[in-house]
């Protein structure tokens, strides 16, 4: 049996690219760009301004504040 599987935040991306049709990079580009605001900040940002879904805003925002180390 294979561990490969995508965990975390990470395994929202492929369907996020999908519904929303842009490339997860541009997300992160619009978080980043946003900062230093707070986590729930930027998680309704990207609900109220583009429209994502709770969970998927999250993952994004949980991504890449880790990935940044915030």
């Amino acid at each position: 049996m294979s561990d490969d599987k995508i965990k975390g935040p990470a395994s929202y991306f492929p369907s996020i690219e999908k519904k929303y049709g842009r490339p997860i990079s541009h997300w992160k580009a619009l978080v980043r760009a946003a900062l230093p605001a707070k986590h729930m900040e930027l998680v309704a940002l990207l609900k109220d301004q583009h429209g994502m879904g709770h969970g998927h805003a999250n993952a994004i925002v949980a991504h890449t504040l880790a990935e940044d180390g915030c």
